[in-house]
């Protein structure tokens, strides 16, 4: 039991923590909950502190709106926040889309779909930050928040939320998507918030560690990574892992049984290590 604990844990705490903040977000709704109300743009928890994401009020901005004093102190908090943990920690322990992606992954793997298509990928992971600088000009161009209108982040939660109408396709359309046309897809190559968010967590302080030393290149950890270049120093050296593409999901941890990775605060390994 302790063997499956330890190989699934920050599995079942990321499906905790995003299931539970969604029933939170539902009870709000329905039976009018005021511990978290609102949605992933914008929210208040215990009716007092409010949250605001930074990257829908970068397109309210550009797109000529006046931003109001709240909202403002909204995305000082999830900034500060999301610069501790790591900006895209939100894409793997809130993002409801990343269950979806999850899952087509699992499957994906399953059906070695991988060997069947090839190790190639036909698109770069740098198409998401192409994706976020247009979605930034549309915003200036329309004066709208051009990826909030058609996120189908905001669509799966206002429809588990709210109820799901479009949510549906939504949802179906990243699966297929993810199985059977691109490995990692939506989140890895597509999503312009995750863009966004690999850009604040260049800072972040929490981040894995790699121990060379304990390293037997057994690569169950690049098998299970959704942004597998980020382990780039696997067998090499002992490196954190300082790509902000790292969404600190924790499976390579899990997985590993030689205790080759595990988490660290920002140089504190490194400095354990030399003695400074």
């Amino acid at each position: 039991m302790a063997t499956l604990w330890n190989s699934y844990r920050y599995l079942v705490l990321r499906r905790v923590t995003q299931i539970g903040l969604l029933v939170l977000y539902f009870g709000a709704n329905a039976w009018g909950w005021t511990i978290l109300m609102g949605n992933l743009s914008s929210s208040r928890f215990l009716d007092f502190v409010p949250m605001s994401d930074p990257y829908a009020a970068l397109q309210m901005l550009v797109a000529g709106a006046v931003l109001a004093t709240d909202l403002l102190i909204g995305v000082a908090v999830v900034t500060v926040f999301y610069l501790l943990i790591g900006g895209r920690a939100f894409c793997s322990w809130v993002c409801p889309i990343n269950m979806i992606t999850d899952a087509a992954n699992f499957l994906r793997r399953k059906l070695e779909i991988d060997r069947i298509q090839g190790s190639k990928q036909p698109a770069s992971r740098n198409m998401r930050y192409w994706i976020l600088a247009l979605s930034l000009i549309i915003s200036a161009i329309m004066g709208l928040t051009a990826f909030e209108f058609i996120s189908p982040i905001s669509m799966v939660h206002r429809g588990i939320v709210f109820g799901l109408g479009f949510g549906w396709a939504a949802m179906l359309i990243i699966f297929l998507f993810d199985l059977f046309v691109l490995k990692n897809g939506w989140c890895g190559h597509v999503c312009p918030l995750g863009g966004f968010y690999s850009l604040l967590g260049k800072f972040s302080l929490i981040r894995v560690q790699h121990y060379e030393e304990n390293c037997t290149l057994c690569m169950k950890c690049k098998t299970v990574c959704p942004e597998h270049q980020v382990l780039h120093m696997i067998g090499k050296k002992s490196l954190p892992v300082l790509s902000g593409e790292c969404s600190n999901c924790a499976r390579c941890i899990e997985v590993c049984d030689d205790d080759a990775l595990g988490f660290s605060i920002r140089n504190l390994a490194e400095n354990k290590k030399t003695g400074e």
